[in-house]
């Protein structure tokens, strides 16, 4: 032995890794077949193989120690506004793109696209959460641009492409393309209404030839956003106030980083935030100094517009908070069956048993519910589906991102101190909780949303009576706080002050109705005595006698995994 070696290493876990991730999550292989995408499984057993090999995992580290960087001019002082990556990001988004994640639902034609592509989501989401920014807003753009005439034609092809391509060039020189949003201002944020941004019609033979596409409306943008999110993408939908005669208001416009004629469009990009988390994905802050927009839909009705984008990027919300929450449990998970405490492993002992068991009753639930809602997406030509999808999407927005931190929260203390520090991937799983309540309308905005639905639309309570009636009558406590909620919801749906209160039960609702019809039953009979009879409150590890914790863990990840 070395003299100068004071002692020997043991008793450390090993790092969580080559395991497949799909493999080994049965809530979410149930979930894909059940909610209409039994053909996906094989590919999505390649992905998870893929995703959960330990250099592809480290990959997430890389991309967040190395930030993204601004260069806003170049060594001759032109100014070009270019964010550099480093080459793990670079990576990752060939990874997503090369999957489809960004485009697969709109171009397979199969039913359950969107459920087959909320579970790539989510193995992604288990891997690195920055570089699915750029990703779900190309995704969501593209049902906008369909509606978008000449700039739809030119632009989906390169949208929809599976080829990643970087590269700073025209539309026309690549062979892929990401599209941005940029929606809130220094004065407003949530609040677009009152944003400054002024949009000023170009006359149509003024300068067809560099500004124009042939049938679409020229404008030049003034102003600046607060929040422009990654603005290395190839354009950008905003919004912009128009005074147009009889036109008054916000408009959306798509805003291309290049021209027709190959120049760069006036838009100077003026800092990168420097953000708790979501550190490797670049959102900066930007002012149009006369750049070029094209009007897509109708002069003042912008937020129509950009509101068929945001209920895709709520869903993909939702599916990166399960995401979160099930790579914090298996790598908590994972420490506290190969480290050992007072004789036996932590896993072992009873009270971690039981906030283990706890946090793996949170992840199956929310897992179960991001599918569904998914499959809600698949059938939108079904009223009630349509429906049921328009309330679950803000409740679940709400709840399941709030659920997030505190979770993240506890799966690190389940490590210790190996969990706080950066060495490890809990500290920054914990710090990108957070954005996904935050990013398209925060808890609040949610839960006005929600009461909004119901308001508008009387139908929507009997969408979301005839999904809890599915559950069958066999459960009492589940019974009762069924027949409370949707007692409540037959009357007017005004009450702002209990509209978070609202949105946590309805979607405990549904998760414990998806669990009882789905789960096994020491599952259900779980998450509804500590959901349910009980009421979620406190901390994770509050499970009353008699849960099967070791049952519950198995199934969270199989011993070995």
């Amino acid at each position: 032995m070395n003299p100068f070696d004071t002692h020997t290493i043991f008793n450390q876990a090993s790092q969580f890794g080559n395991t497949n991730l799909f493999a080994v999550d049965p809530a979410l292989r149930e979930a894909v077949v059940r909610e209409g995408a039994p053909w996906a499984v094989d590919g999505l057993l390649a992905l998870g193989a893929t995703l959960g090999r330990a250099e592809v995992l480290d990959l997430a580290r890389l991309a967040n120690v190395n930030k993204p960087v601004l260069h806003n001019f170049d060594r001759n002082g032109r100014r070009i506004d270019e964010v550099e990556f480093h080459p793990s990001w670079q990576q990752l988004m060939a990874l997503m793109i090369g999957a489809g994640v960004h485009a697969s639902p709109w171009e397979s034609g199969k039913g359950g696209a969107q459920v087959a592509r909320a579970a790539q989501y989510l193995l992604f989401g288990q891997v690195e959460n920055g570089a699915q920014c750029p990703v779900t807003m190309t995704y969501a753009s593209v049902p906008a641009l369909r509606q978008a005439g000449a700039i739809g034609a030119k632009w989906l092809p390169k949208i929809l492409s599976r080829h990643y391509d970087p590269r700073s060039l025209p539309i026309e020189q690549k062979t892929g393309a990401l599209i941005g949003m940029g929606m809130t201002e220094k004065q407003g944020g949530t609040d677009v209404r009152a944003n400054t941004t002024r949009a000023t019609a170009i006359e149509a033979g003024q300068a067809q030839a560099r500004f124009g596409e042939e049938g679409v409306d020229a404008w030049r943008i003034v102003g600046h956003k607060w929040f422009f999110s990654a603005p290395q993408s190839d354009a950008h939908l905003i919004l912009a106030q128009t005074d147009a005669e009889g036109s008054a208001g916000l408009s959306c416009f798509f805003v291309p980083r290049y021209l027709p004629d190959g120049s760069r469009n006036a838009i100077r990009v003026q800092r990168l935030k420097d953000k708790l988390g979501n550190r490797s994905n670049a959102s900066s802050e930007v002012e149009f100094c006369d750049a070029v927009g094209w009007l897509v839909g109708k002069v003042g009705r912008g937020i129509p517009t950009i509101l068929e984008m945001g209920g895709h990027t709520r869903l993909d919300c939702v599916l990166g908070s399960a995401a979160i929450m099930r790579a914090a449990l298996t790598h908590a998970l994972h420490h506290a069956r190969e480290r050992a405490a007072f004789g036996r492993a932590l896993a072992e002992q009873p009270l971690m048993q039981n906030v283990l068991a706890d946090l793996a009753l949170e992840s199956e639930a929310a897992t179960v519910f991001a599918l569904r809602l998914a499959r809600c997406f698949d059938q939108g030509a079904d009223p009630a589906q349509a429906l049921l999808g328009r309330i679950l999407t803000p409740a679940g927005k709400y709840w399941l991102c709030k659920r997030g931190p505190a979770f993240g929260a506890e799966a690190m203390e389940v490590m210790g101190g190996n969990g706080y520090v950066e060495d490890g991937p809990l500290a920054r799983l914990y710090r990108e909780a957070p954005v996904n309540s935050i990013w398209e309308g925060s808890g609040n905005v949610m839960c006005l949303d929600l009461l909004r639905a119901f308001g508008k639309t009387p139908a929507a309570r009997a969408a979301l009576a005839g999904e809890l009636a599915l559950a069958g009558a066999a459960n009492p406590a589940f019974n009762a706080f069924s027949e409370r909620l949707l007692a409540e919801l037959e009357g007017p749906q005004g009450d702002e002050y209990g509209a978070r209160r609202l949105a946590e039960r309805i979607v405990i609702a549904v998760q414990a109705a998806l669990l009882l019809r789905h789960a096994p039953a020491f599952v259900s009979a779980a998450f509804i005595a500590s959901r349910v009879a009980a009421g979620v409150g406190g901390a994770f590890g509050r499970l009353p006698a008699g849960v099967d914790c070791a049952a519950i863990l198995a199934r969270a990840l199989p011993p070995g995994a």
